[in-house]
């Protein structure tokens, strides 16, 4: 497998924490991490398979690093590109816009060409509103360290093996 660049952006280091252990969960080596806060465009070139990760901020907006970020997309194309998002929240302190990046994201890389893997089931949460529901599927996987800590380890187990197939 091909190395796959893992983009991350983190407030309170939740998401970075995860985006290491799904990094040493896929072995370590197919994985490279950046930093949000240190990314330039330039730093997507030579990965065609990627992993987007976000916290959701405040009330249901993007993570600071990503919210300077985001223009840039409309300067990027994702054709070619297969893209698995991952996503950390509060989805009983923030119902109506849990995991709301993630969907923000995926909606802007999706329609500058990126290929969407790695839904996930929305079974087990407990949350009003979301813009990273689609066809009734997270368009990644949901992470809350606030109120389901217990369940990360297993989720990102079953979701690593999930994608890794997917990017096959």
């Amino acid at each position: 497998m091909s190395k796959i660049g893992l983009f991350f952006g983190t407030q309170t280091g939740k998401t970075e924490s995860i985006a290491e252990i799904i990094r040493d969960e896929f072995g370590g080596d197919s994985i490279n991490l950046h930093d949000m806060a240190n990314v330039d465009v330039s730093d997507f070139d030579g990965y065609t398979k990627l992993i987007i990760a976000s916290p959701t901020w405040d009330i249901g907006e993007l993570q600071s690093d990503w919210e300077g970020f985001f223009p840039e997309f409309d300067t990027m194309d994702f054709t070619d590109k297969t893209i698995a998002y991952f996503g950390t929240g509060d989805q009983l302190g923030y119902a109506d816009n849990f995991m709301d990046a993630v969907g923000i994201l995926e909606a802007k890389i999706t329609a500058r060409g990126g290929k969407t893997i790695g839904y996930w089931s929305t079974d087990g949460y407990d949350f009003s509103e979301s813009k990273a529901v689609r066809n009734g599927k997270f368009v990644g996987l949901a992470i809350d360290e606030d109120n389901q800590s217990d369940l990360t380890e297993e989720r990102v187990k079953i979701w690593v093996a999930q994608i890794k197939r997917e990017f096959a």
